[in-house]
């Protein structure tokens, strides 16, 4: 039982994984494949022609030989690894390109739209593009390296790898608060008591934002029969609002909430100690790691009605055409963490430090309560017990891609009145 009760942990539940995935069934990668990519493909055993088999010695020498890897990612965090990259693959300078969730995405696009590959790897999440305009029309390609493979559940590395899944939580501020949890339900946050008082990530600039309205928003009913426990009154929606998860997100936008460009601001306003009327907010779990960087004294409001924890996998890939595809698979393999770790290896804070950075390697800055790598084999953070604590709904990729242009027209639509 130790272990299922890490595997849970660890991974995404089956039923998460069918929420996340719910149209792997029916996803393939779309037709078109030029003969030149085909080449290239084959060349590098990517695609339909990877086999499953690797000679790692080899491709670490040919990634040494390549010299370089870059990388488009979401997560300034990545820029922490550069030293310790190149300090244990010496050879290979590595190129971080921080760019946030939504431009990672479109400078991919553009380029290549434009004929330029310049990329090797694309870490980001916005589940519903990322699997349908990178992955479904062939701009990305999905890479597991076989020493992982069964290390890594199958919902964690198809149709795509995840480098690690995160999470979208509401925080409050515990010097404010000093009783505990200030709400208990949501829908509180519309309520006028509240005006002004509640903070988020601007959505349209931020994928995680977004993700986490879209995992509200796309399960209704629930919201809905929340709404009723609190009031005891059925929900009334707004003039052309289509059901109760989009009325939530009209009402936080008619109360006034306040928008931020910065996700390291935005926690700060709920959790920098010293304040008076600290800000409830929306933001990534990984940022209750500031409690002891930065000092500040954040919650996580844990027993929420009818969900505490929005669920998101951020993916790797190599992209089409990587200049250096062999130093991609060995930057890929570093993200996931030495094969030195089993559930019973011992991991001392700071992670990003010593040994355990060594063991941890990629997934070091990521080694807190707000993250959980993808593999079934790698211990808790300290603090990482709260996952299994939490009510969680996980982003439905088939519902960001259908659904996401009409839910950034909808908040552009009522944060403008």
């Amino acid at each position: 039982m130790k272990l299922t009760k890490r595997y849970l942990l660890k991974t995404l539940s089956k039923a998460a994984a069918i929420a996340l995935f719910s149209t792997t069934a029916t996803f393939s990668v779309a037709d078109g494949i030029s003969a030149k990519l085909d080449a290239w493909l084959m060349e590098n055993s990517l695609g339909s022609h990877a086999t499953g088999q690797e000679n790692w010695d080899e491709i670490v020498a040919a990634a040494k030989e390549e010299g370089e890897v870059s990388v488009y990612t979401a997560s300034g965090r990545i820029a922490k690894l550069v030293d310790h990259f190149e300090a244990l693959y010496p050879g290979i300078k590595l190129t971080v390109y921080d760019l946030g969730s939504v431009k990672t995405i479109e400078k991919t696009v553009r380029e290549q739209d434009a004929g330029i590959f310049t990329t090797d790897v694309i870490t980001t999440g916005n589940s519903g593009q990322v699997i349908y305009e990178l992955l479904g029309k062939n701009r990305i390609f999905n890479y597991v390296p076989s020493h992982y493979v069964d290390r890594i559940p199958s919902e964690n590395r198809d149709p795509l790898l995840v480098r690690v899944n995160e999470a979208m939580v509401f925080f409050y501020n515990t010097e404010v608060h000093p009783d505990g949890a200030p709400i208990s339900n949501v829908w509180e946050l519309t309520q006028e008591k509240y005006r002004g008082r509640v903070g988020i990530k601007n959505p349209m600039s931020s994928g995680s934002s977004l993700m986490g309205l879209a995992t509200l928003v796309q399960n209704p009913e629930e919201m809905a029969a929340a709404y009723k426990r609190l009031t005891g009154e059925d929900i009334i929606l707004g003039d052309g609002v289509p059901d109760a998860g989009y009325e939530f997100v009209r009402r936080m936008l008619a109360n006034d909430i306040v928008i931020y460009k910065s996700g390291s601001k935005l926690v700060d306003a709920s959790g920098k100690a010293g304040q008076d009327d600290a800000l409830i907010v929306m933001g990534s779990m990984t940022y209750i790691s500031r409690n002891e960087s930065k000092g500040n004294v954040n919650a996580i409001l844990s027993d929420l009605d009818p969900v505490s924890r929005l669920v998101f996998p951020t993916f790797m890939s190599i992209g089409a055409h990587a200049p250096n595809p062999n130093a991609a698979k060995v930057l890929i393999a570093y993200l996931l963490g030495s094969t030195d770790i089993n559930l019973d290896t011992k991991l001392e804070k700071p992670y990003i430090e010593g040994a355990s950075f060594d063991l941890l390697q990629g997934l070091a800055p990521y080694h807190d309560a707000g993250s959980v790598s993808p593999r079934n084999d790698v211990p808790l953070p300290q603090g990482g017990e709260i996952w299994d604590e939490m009510k969680g709904w996980n982003v439905s990729a088939k519902f960001m891609w259908e659904q996401g242009p009409k839910l950034r027209d909808f908040w552009n639509i009522h944060a403008s009145q």
